[in-house]
């Protein structure tokens, strides 16, 4: 009796060609590997799964770059800004070192540079004149012709979008002194200023 044997097809079936989706997968990781061993960075993936094999053989500086970027504040940037208050009055000093608030959009004693001396504190200077917004120790706002303590300034972004600037150098009874300007455009005493009040709150403007 003849006894029938299956196609030799049938036992070995041809390999399947590689699907588009696994050709893709493949080409993405070695964009990945080829840009680590360029950059000596550690791409975006490495230190999550699927690609934790990856990250003990690069040099992995990538968080700790991105991490230092991320600061709004770092030494050394200058800004050219119009400080606009919540109370709509720009912040001027003018030549005689008398601060001020005024209405005026493009007054020249209101254009200031906003200097960060280290993270999160700033020297405010006036363009026109040269003279620094500084905070004696009683709390009064005064255009200072030298750089000093006095002209160092804590700078903070608040919930509703406004910046703050309270003395890093002087304190009253404990409590912060802010750059305040009070709804006619005058400056207030640092103690009498609170960091939720209006009249605290500036706006860094560009210059138009």
């Amino acid at each position: 009796m003849c006894r029938w044997t299956p196609p030799i097809a049938h036992l070995y079936p041809e390999p399947a060609l590689p699907t588009a989706a696994s050709l893709c997968l493949a080409c993405f990781i070695l964009l990945l590997v080829t840009a680590g061993t360029v950059t000596g960075a550690c791409p975006p993936g490495v230190g999550h799964k699927p690609f934790q094999v990856l990250a003990g053989s690069l040099n992995c500086s990538w968080t700790l770059e991105r991490h230092t970027r991320s600061y709004n504040h770092l030494e050394g940037d200058v800004r050219l800004r119009r400080l606009y208050s919540a109370n709509k009055f720009f912040l001027c000093i003018d030549k005689t070192g008398k601060v001020d608030g005024t209405r005026r959009k493009n007054y020249p004693d209101s254009l200031m540079e906003i200097r960060s001396v280290s993270v999160g504190v700033v020297a405010i200077k006036s363009v026109s004149n040269g003279l620094y917004l500084a905070m004696s120790k009683k709390g009064t706002l005064f255009g200072s012709v030298k750089y000093n303590p006095s002209c160092k300034f804590k700078e903070r972004i608040e919930e509703n979008g406004y910046n703050t600037y309270a003395s890093l150098r002087w304190k009253h009874g404990g409590r912060q002194m802010f750059v305040s300007l009070n709804g006619r455009g005058k400056p207030r005493r640092g103690h009498k200023a609170r960091r939720r009040h209006p009249s605290t709150h500036f706006l860094p403007m560009l210059p138009s």
